[in-house]
C-alpha cells in the first residue's frame, strides 16, 4: 500500500468512496462536481499554485494493485475565505444569596476561535481493508507530509470527528438544536455544507449562547462524543497528541480535536535519513516512510531499522517509495514508542 496524491483518474473511485461513507462526513459529500473540484484544487495545491487559504491536499491509499481503497486529505487553512464556526463548550453561573441557589449551567458559545488553522479532514477508508496498518497509514502519511513542508501549514492543526448518527442519518443533537433554526433535515445540513454551500449557515444560526439543558437528553449524551465508525481515528489523533479543548461540531456536537502542530509526535519525531535497501532484521520496527517529494509524493509503511544516519528497508519498500539507494527520506515510527519508565 502507499499514500500519493490525487490523479483526475480517481475521481469515479472517489465518489465511490464518498457514497459508502453515508451522512456526517461532512467534508467528504458524494457530489462528482464538488468531488472534481476538489481534485483540481488538490492538483493544484501539490503544484505550489494554491494560497494557504485555498490549499486542499488530498491523498489516496492505493493497493500493490492500483485500486484507490481510501482517501484524507488536509487543508492549508480554515476560515480564511469563509467564517469556520465551532460551538465552544463553556459554563454560565447563576448565584442567587436569597434563596440560596447556585447553579452552573453548561452553554454553547458560537465561536470562529479556530479560524487560520490547518485542518485534518475527509478521512475515509474503505470497509474491505479496515485491517492492519492501512488506517494508520492513510491517517498519519499527512504528518509526515506537513512535517516535510511545514511552512505550508499553520501552527495549529485541527480535526473535527464525525459525531453521532444513526444508519438513516438522524442526529440526536441536529434534531434537538439546528433542525429548528435551519428547517431541514441533517443530511440536507451536512450535504451543503460539504459542497461548499455555507452561506445559510452565518444567516441562519442563532448567536447567542445555548443553554445544553434545553437540550433533549439524548442531545446532550452524545455532545463531543464520536461515530463509531472514528473511534480508531480518535485513538490514533490522541497518541499523536490531540485533545479536546472544548470545541464541537455545529451540526452533530462531534468533538474539534486540536494540537500545536510542532508538538504532534509523527511530526516531532520525524527524521531524515539516506535510503539502504537490504535485510531490516529481526529488530526491526514499522516506520512511515516519506520520499520528500511533493507532486509525486510516496508515503508507505515498512519494517525498517535506523542506523547511523540511514534507514534500512527491504527492496519493496523501496519500490513503494520508487527511490534507489542513497536517496534521501523522512521516517518516523508508525507507532508511538514507549519509554521505559
Amino acid at each position: 500500500m502507499i499514500v500519493r496524491p490525487v490523479r483526475n483518474t480517481d475521481l469515479s473511485a472517489l465518489i465511490e468512496l464518498a457514497r459508502s461513507a453515508g451522512a456526517g462526513l461532512t467534508s467528504l459529500p458524494a457530489s462528482e462536481e464538488r468531488m472534481a473540484q476538489r481534485v483540481r484544487w488538490a492538483e493544484l495545491s501539490f503544484r505550489g499554485e494554491a494560497e494557504r487559504a485555498d490549499a486542499d491536499y488530498l491523498f489516496v491509499l492505493e493497493s500493490d494493485d492500483g485500486e484507490v481503497v481510501g482517501i484524507s486529505a488536509m487543508t492549508g487553512a480554515v476560515g480564511l475565505r469563509q467564517p469556520w464556526y465551532n460551538y465552544r463548550l463553556g459554563l454560565m453561573v447563576c448565584a442567587s444569596l436569597e434563596p440560596r441557589i447556585h447553579r452552573e449551567i453548561p452553554t454553547l458559545f458560537l465561536a470562529n476561535d479556530l479560524t487560520g488553522s490547518t485542518e485534518m479532514c475527509s478521512l475515509f477508508l474503505h470497509a474491505d481493508f479496515r485491517r492492519g496498518q492501512h488506517g494508520r497509514l492513510l491517517s498519519r502519511a499527512r504528518l509526515l507530509f506537513l512535517a516535510e513542508f511545514r511552512a505550508l501549514f499553520a501552527d495549529r492543526v485541527i480535526a473535527e470527528m464525525r459525531g453521532i448518527s444513526d444508519e438513516q442519518g438522524r442526529s440526536p443533537f441536529w434534531d434537538s438544536l439546528g433542525r429548528h433554526f435551519f428547517k431541514m433535515d441533517f443530511n440536507r445540513a451536512d450535504y451543503l455544507t460539504g459542497v461548499g454551500d455555507k452561506a445559510f449557515i452565518a444567516q441562519l444560526m442563532p448567536k447567542f449562547p445555548l443553554y445544553t439543558c434545553f437540550l433533549t437528553e439524548e442531545a446532550r449524551a452524545v455532545l463531543g462524543h464520536v461515530h463509531a465508525e472514528s473511534e480508531p481515528a480518535l485513538t490514533m489523533l490522541k497518541s499523536e497528541g490531540f485533545r479536546h479543548q472544548g470545541y464541537v461540531d455545529i451540526f452533530d456536537g462531534g468533538p474539534a480535536l486540536e494540537c500545536e502542530t510542532d508538538r504532534i509526535r509523527a511530526i516531532r519525531d520525524s527524521r531524515l535519513a539516506v535510503l539502504a535497501v537490504g535485510t531490516p532484521g529481526d529488530d526491526a520496527i514499522d516506520y512511515l516512510i516519506h520520499n520528500r517529494k511533493r507532486e509525486d509524493c510516496r508515503v508507505t509503511v515498512g519494517p525498517a531499522r535506523m542506523a547511523a544516519g540511514s534507514l534500512v528497508v527491504d527492496p519493496q519498500t523501496a519500490a513503494r517509495l520508487q527511490l534507489q539507494p542513497g536517496a534521501q527520506v523522512r521516517a518516523v515510527p508508525l507507532r508511538p514508542i514507549a519509554l521505559p519508565v
